[in-house]
């Protein structure tokens, strides 16, 4: 293993200025969820140069790719994210998740089948929202894999152990408040005033913040309310998220946020209808062995590496592989970066010489906790038992 580790951080380097350019790219030229284009080809082009088969359009989805080396029984799957924020870029740092994913694939290509393994880097549009990952295990991308890993940027200072972090299960939606469009001066009783209870909707939610949970999260804006002075809006929209550690505790918390926007139709005289507007995210597990591996193989890069106090917040649709798939997802913590995430500021530390150096220890890492688990006899064969099977029960399966 030391020699193989040995090839795989000198794979790592040999690829070091076709990843950076491609990661720098990504981020200069930020797509938001599904719009991806010039991202998602710069990924998969890379890869096709580096011999493996790409299949672009994976699950029809136009931005989302498969590319595929090797024919072991051990199949595994590199996520690469490319997605960006709206307004603020690259504030998620998803063009280092790329980076890192793409490094790894290319590092491991030449060994696929002395470690016996299928290696598949798929890449996974809108993450920030639309849940790319969601459609694409409905869509068969992920069938017969048996495990997932990614990596993810956060601010300075927090450990790389993550053995017990989990992400929050989320979901957003859109309440539709319609009432009745009257003149506001000629005649403004006999309107029903929508903006209304949109307002009311807010205050209610606000109150109710002081009785939830400190680690549930609801967040709300209002999308629309009106469009001119003179005019009793009949028409508002107020979009919103619920978030919570467990499926059952994000549920209760949404039957109550779901009151609140009852309670102000109710009050207004407005009719509700409430609609998702996008698929739910599960929380996150993380797989102990998976985890283990790459905790030691950070350590070597002298990352911090005590363990975390466990919860640790914000919502992916890597939380849904999670539920029928091992899987890695680690915080990648960037030196210097002092900053909140989803913030102009690290924005900028994502396109910094500090956060390529440590891209490339974690593509390292990646490569190095695949190596260890395709060698592991008893790893491995729990691994292959596990492939996603989409008609079986993988959440026994992963109890």
């Amino acid at each position: 293993m030391a020699s193989l580790r040995t090839a795989l951080a000198e794979g790592v380097k040999e690829w070091k200025s076709q990843v950076q350019a491609m990661a720098h790219e990504i981020h200069s030229n930020p797509e938001v969820a599904f719009e991806e284009v010039r991202s998602s080809e710069a990924a998969a082009a890379l890869l096709a140069t580096g011999g493996f088969t790409v299949e672009r359009g994976t699950g029809g989805l136009p931005t989302a790719f498969t590319a595929t080396v090797g024919s072991g029984d051990l199949k595994v799957a590199l996520c690469v994210e490319y997605d960006a924020l709206p307004d603020i870029g690259h504030a998620c740092g998803h063009n280092l998740i790329a980076g890192a994913s793409v490094a790894a694939a290319l590092a491991l290509r030449p060994y696929v089948d002395e470690l016996g393994i299928t290696l598949k880097a798929i890449g996974t549009p809108a993450e920030e929202s639309g849940g790319g990952k969601v459609l694409l295990l409905e869509r068969g991308a992920f069938d017969g894999i048996g495990l997932a890993l990614m990596v993810h940027p956060v601010q300075d200072g927090l450990t790389y152990n993550p053995a017990g972090t989990s992400a929050q299960a989320m979901g957003r939606y859109k309440a539709i408040f319609i009432g009745k469009a009257a003149h506001a001066a000629a005649a403004p009783h006999l309107g029903i005033n929508a903006a209304d209870a949109a307002v009311l909707s807010q205050v209610a939610v606000g109150l109710l913040r002081q009785q939830i949970p400190g680690d549930h999260r609801i967040a709300l804006f209002v999308a629309e309310a009106g469009h001119a002075t003179n005019i009793i809006p009949e028409r508002a929209v107020v979009e919103f998220e619920c978030r919570a550690f467990t499926l059952r505790e994000y549920e209760a918390l949404l039957e109550r946020v779901r009151g609140c926007f009852e309670g102000a139709a109710l009050a207004t005289g407005t009719t509700l209808t409430i609609e998702a507007t996008e698929p739910a995210y599960e929380p996150l597990v993380q797989d102990n062995a998976l985890a283990a591996h790459w905790t030691d193989a950070m350590s070597r890069f002298g990352k911090e590496t005590t363990s975390s106090a466990g919860m640790s917040g914000g919502s992916t649709d890597m939380g849904n592989v999670s539920q029928v798939i091992p899987t890695l997802h680690p915080w990648l913590s960037i030196p210097g970066a002092n900053v909140p995430i989803h913030s102009h500021g690290f924005a900028a530390f994502a396109d910094s010489p500090e956060a390529y150096s440590v891209m490339f220890e974690a593509a390292t890492a990646l490569a190095w906790t695949i190596a260890d688990s395709a060698t592991s006899p008893n790893e491995r064969e729990r691994f292959i038992k596990s492939a996603y099977n989409p008609q079986a029960s993988t959440r026994e399966r992963l109890s």
